[in-house]
């Protein structure tokens, strides 16, 4: 389910945070699905278990799970609503990048085919 790159810049705890949110867009994660466990997760991807625990702790915090004392935690009902704002909150970085693609005189045709291409509305050549 979750993949480390253990040397990349991004913190393994960010990644971990990162991940579960593109699996709760895409839907893979669902409403009162529970997340693996710290000490499972923790030997699965031989990670501190601190570290995981601060990733879910900030997931808590963002409203994405929730813990059940003894039980795990699970995907709150709200999840996909909020990972869906904070996505729609990067059209911000897509208007920046758009413009400076226009002022680099990159016609809109190939800006509009990059974004069908990864919308799967056209082949990519």
């Amino acid at each position: 389910m979750f993949q480390i790159d253990r040397f990349g810049r991004t913190p393994i705890y960010e990644q971990i945070i990162d991940q579960t949110q593109r699996l709760i867009a895409s839907g893979i994660l669902k409403e009162g699905d529970q997340l693996p466990s710290v000490r499972v997760l923790s030997q699965e991807l031989s990670v501190n278990p601190n570290t995981l625990q601060k990733a879910y702790s900030e997931l808590e915090r963002r409203g994405l799970c929730i813990s059940a004392p003894g039980n795990g935690r699970f995907v709150t009902a709200d999840a996909f609503r909020l990972v869906g704002e904070e996505f729609r909150g990067r059209l911000d970085e897509i208007r920046r990048i758009a413009k400076e693609l226009r002022a680099a005189g990159v016609p809109v045709e190939e800006v509009l085919e990059a974004v069908n291409v990864v919308y799967g509305k056209e082949k990519e050549e």
